[in-house]
């Protein structure tokens, strides 16, 4: 990467034992070697109550919901790790994403799934795919991960190399994107 990027890796599970957190490390750890800062946004950390209104309507938001709400506006992109649950995304995630609204508008965002099964969270990435562009964001990059437990270590190491090949495309795709993003806006805004 040429100028570093900021892009965050949303963890979008908060669930006992969750594996999800060994593919969030390892996208977090690729990005930074790629040259973004890369932190690692987990929503354990957060700990978003059920929301109640949104952040710009609140005089009273709860402790974690600003510094949230800063970290997705101020990336240049956002990657988002989460398992699929039922077909679908955790509820912590979507609750996570209903708080906030603007910080997504023309947000690049590349969506990682992740399975215990064979499927690799496809169902989950469709949902995730038509939720980012209402929220007026971009989903640009897309990666499934199957069987996580076997293919990834607990620190976070792919332990079948078919991930490292597959992740570096979808860091090309989604830098390419953010970059092109960001000149039309600078363009916009000059």
């Amino acid at each position: 990467m040429n100028d570093p990027l900021r892009i965050p890796v949303l963890l979008g599970s908060v669930r006992r034992g969750r594996q999800s957190i060994r593919v969030a490390r390892f996208a977090s750890s690729r990005l930074a070697r790629a040259g973004a800062d890369a932190p690692l946004l987990d929503l354990a950390d957060f700990d978003l109550p059920i929301m109640e209104e949104r952040l710009h309507k609140r005089e009273d938001p709860p402790p974690g919901l600003e510094p949230f709400s800063a970290a997705i506006r101020e990336a240049d992109a956002v990657v988002v790790v989460s398992p699929e649950y039922n077909g679908s995304m955790p509820g912590v995630l979507k609750n996570a994403l209903d708080y906030i609204y603007g910080e997504w508008f023309r947000k690049p965002v590349g969506i990682v799934t992740v399975s215990a099964g064979g499927f690799g969270g496809v169902q989950l990435h469709n949902h995730l795919q038509l939720l980012f562009l209402r929220l007026k964001a971009l989903p640009v990059a897309g990666m499934a991960v199957s069987r996580v437990s076997q293919g990834f270590s607990e620190d976070g190491e792919p332990m079948e190399g078919h991930y490292e090949k597959a992740f570096a495309g979808f860091v090309e795709t989604l830098e390419w994107y953010t970059r092109a993003i960001g000149a039309a806006q600078a363009a916009e805004a000059g």
